[in-house]
Order: C-alpha cells, then sequence, then structure tokens
C-alpha cells in the first residue's frame, strides 16, 4: 500500500504543445488526483463521469468552462473551486495567453468517463 500522503503538484504539470496531458498524481478506490497543463488554445472536451463528481481546484490561468451540451460557458480563474456532480457536463477551453493548471479530483475513482456530443 502506497503511504504517500504530501505531493508536490509542479513535479505533475506536464505541457504538451499537441493535447492537455493528465497527470495522475495518485489514485485510491476513493478518489483519483489529477494534474493539468492546458496551453492557449487547448481544450479539455466536454465530458461527464455517470458515477462520481469531479472537482477542479484552478491554481493558474483562465479558460472558459463547459457547463452543459449547448456550450454554455463560465469563466473560470486562479483560486476559484469548480465541481461537477455526478452527470454534469464540463470541460473547459483556454482562452487565454497563459497557461490553464489545475488539479482534478475525481471520487470515487470509478466515476466512468464519457464524451459529451455538443449540441
Amino acid at each position: 500500500m502506497d503511504t504517500e500522503r504530501i505531493f508536490k503538484s509542479a513535479r505533475f504539470l506536464q505541457p504538451n504543445d499537441r493535447e492537455p496531458i493528465r497527470s495522475v498524481i495518485t489514485t485510491s478506490p476513493h478518489a483519483t488526483v489529477v494534474a493539468w497543463y492546458v496551453l492557449p488554445q487547448q481544450e479539455i472536451p466536454a465530458h461527464q463521469h455517470p458515477e462520481g463528481q469531479d472537482t477542479w481546484t484552478i491554481l493558474s490561468g483562465q479558460g472558459e468552462y463547459y457547463l452543459d451540451r449547448a456550450g454554455t460557458t463560465k469563466s473560470i480563474v486562479i483560486g476559484d473551486v469548480v465541481i461537477a456532480p455526478a452527470g454534469a457536463v464540463h470541460g473547459v477551453y483556454n482562452d487565454s495567453d497563459e497557461p490553464l493548471i489545475f488539479i482534478s479530483i475525481v471520487a470515487p475513482s470509478d466515476a466512468g468517463y464519457e464524451l459529451v456530443d455538443r449540441l
């Protein structure tokens, strides 16, 4: 059993020119903690977790957060905590000139993942 309980998020941040990288920090049956590094003009497509919640803590940058299938968005910025309950559509587009960096906690780990077609 992994007993490490304190992690340096910077160790997991991986910029990639092609697409945002999902870097798993730690996982257990209860939750998966992920570091995201989203470059300007990159997107995490609209998706949902049918069986669990996805909570984001924005560490730096900003983006347009998807709220539904229709493409409704709301700006998210450094310091925001963003919650997508089970089955809620979410994703983000980095519309700024700076990287969007955040930590995501999906609980439970087997929450599922489904891409969502936008209307």
